[in-house]
């Protein structure tokens, strides 16, 4: 039955607190939008039969009405989330910074530990006149000195006659233009070589002379040592580097040694070595008698010691670049130390980020493209223990170098079958003599070389 109009509501609609007017249909269930035609109101405050407090006038959940604890909760979690992005954020930057300080203290460490050599190059400005000058822009030549100095922890390979000094080993480094080769080229110490006026450590100048070839190092240090080489190879030397016995020592321990196979036992007490035959990993304090023994191994002769440094050179950056030291940072930096500590530079290459460039540019040769031969030589016709250039084929050699050109190096046995075939060749006409010039071909090795399988 319907109700009259302006009959009061029953109490239930008015506890409600609905508000309609006369004769107006009840909302539908779940509307919440007022009638048309009807301002809507704002909320209002009602009680229901059992005391609770309610605001605004629809159905759906909201704050103040039932499930409309939500709204709370969500807030909370955003704070909760933000709180945490906030800590995560300055925890990253934290690590950040230290990892930034850390690098940088690491960097200016091993930076600090090159020396330079600043008389070297004063020496070499002064006679900038006389020296050759380059030939193929960004091929590089780098003069790499051993040296022989007994003086401080040097002393006990041998005796201190002052702190005097001799190069032991001297190789003359040329990296290709293209930077797809490098060739490293050793210079015996006792070849008779035509040395230059030089100023000594006292500033006093010395005689030009017909010498063997480490007196340059002895008499005029560094400077006198490049501009020998540069008068005997017409090759413009870039920069130098000098290494000591205990960089070296220290480098070979920071890869963790080299194999090396022995054919013979070795029992050298002068070099502190003693192994048996067979295969070995060479600690630094064992690779160092290895590369320095004499007597003991081959025939004794500088020509054997120095076929012998170039294979283990050869082996050591094989070792480098098959066990991912250049691109792994913890095994690198162990690698870099003992470099740097080894190292006297020009001041061209005294920088780390000057040595990282230098070997960044070399990272990508292939070790069979990294060559090692010796200058053509052979004994000094005036003193069997003496050598002398072989010429033509030293001067061949040089402007190979020189000009960037490329060149090739087989073992000696296998070059030496190679010549014997050419001269039992009956028709040597047979050639095309227009067609470009063969690769000259020297003795020595390259880096992929295995010492084991020879």
């Amino acid at each position: 039955m319907s109700e009259s109009a302006g009959t009061p509501g029953d109490p239930d609609d008015s506890a409600a607190g609905e508000d309609r007017t006369p004769d107006a249909p009840p909302p539908a269930a779940g509307d919440d939008a007022p009638p048309p035609g009807e301002d809507s109101k704002p909320s209002e405050e009602t009680s229901t039969p059992g005391g609770e407090t309610r605001s605004g006038s629809g159905s759906g959940p909201g704050p103040g009405r039932e499930g409309g604890g939500g709204g709370a909760a969500l807030d909370i979690t955003v704070k909760r989330k933000r709180h945490w992005l906030r800590w995560t954020a300055l925890g990253v930057s934290f690590v950040v910074l230290v990892a930034a300080g850390v690098g940088w203290w690491l960097y200016k460490k091993l930076d600090g530990n090159i020396r330079t050599d600043t008389s070297a190059a004063a020496e070499l400005k002064a006679y900038e006149k006389e020296r050759p000058v380059s030939v193929v822009h960004d091929a590089e030549n780098i003069l790499l000195i051993g040296s022989d100095s007994r003086a401080g922890d040097n002393r006990k390979y041998g005796r201190d006659d002052g702190g005097s000094q001799r190069s032991d080993t001297t190789i003359l480094l040329h990296l290709a233009a293209n930077r797809k080769s490098a060739t490293a080229m050793s210079i015996p110490r006792d070849l008779m070589v035509d040395i230059p006026v030089c100023h000594q450590a006292d500033k006093t100048a010395t005689r030009a002379q017909f010498a063997q070839f480490n007196w340059a190092f002895e008499m005029g240090g560094t400077a006198c040592t490049i501009r020998t080489v540069e008068k005997m190879t017409g090759i413009r030397i870039d920069h130098h580097m000098v290494v000591d016995f205990n960089g070296f020592k220290d480098m070979v321990d920071a890869v963790h040694g080299v194999e090396i196979c022995l054919k013979e036992p070795v029992d050298d007490k002068d070099a502190h070595l003693k192994l048996g035959a067979g295969r070995h990993k060479l600690n630094g304090e064992q690779a160092l008698g290895y590369v320095r023994a004499r007597k003991s191994l081959g025939n004794g002769s500088d020509t054997d010691r120095m076929d012998r440094q170039q294979q283990f050179l050869g082996a050591l950056v094989n070792k480098v670049q098959s066990n991912g030291v250049l691109l792994n940072p913890t095994r690198l930096y162990p690698v870099l130390d003992a470099a740097t500590k080894a190292l006297t530079t020009d001041p061209g290459l005294d920088s780390l980020k000057d040595l990282y460039d230098l070997v960044r540019g070399m990272r990508d040769v292939p070790t069979e493209k990294v060559q090692f031969l010796t200058v053509p030589r052979q004994p000094y016709h005036l003193n069997r223990n003496r050598d002398e250039l072989v010429q033509p084929d030293a001067d061949k050699l040089f402007k190979q170098l020189r000009d960037d050109k490329p060149v090739a190096v087989v073992p000696a046995d296998k070059l030496k079958n190679d010549e014997n075939d050419k001269s039992d060749d009956k028709n040597p006409d047979a050639a095309d003599a227009s067609g470009p010039s063969p690769t000259p071909t020297y003795s020595g090795n390259n880096a992929a070389t295995d010492l084991c399988k020879q």
